[in-house]
């Protein structure tokens, strides 16, 4: 999703899966991604919200993106709208 600031918003669309993603990379990758739903934002449009920072490593980032692959395949999550 497109984005003005540093935050990263990452579309799930689905309430109930936007928590269970932040549950599972925070659970079995200790990553902690916070999940935006309503009322915060529109039905529809539930979002993981990501914040790098110039901490995190190349590494991290891939680390990020492999965990978020086995995320979204594992609660079938579509990966592109």
């Amino acid at each position: 999703m497109p984005s003005t600031s540093h935050i990263v918003p990452v579309l799930v669309g689905d309430a109930a899966k936007c928590r269970m993603a932040s549950d599972l990379l925070l659970r079995d990758h200790n990553i902690y991604v916070q999940p935006i739903n309503y009322p915060t934002v529109p039905r529809g449009t539930e979002r993981l919200r990501v914040t790098p920072t110039p901490l995190h490593s190349d590494a991290d980032i891939d680390a990020l993106v492999e965990a978020f692959a086995e995320v979204w395949q594992l609660l079938q999550l579509p990966k592109a709208r």
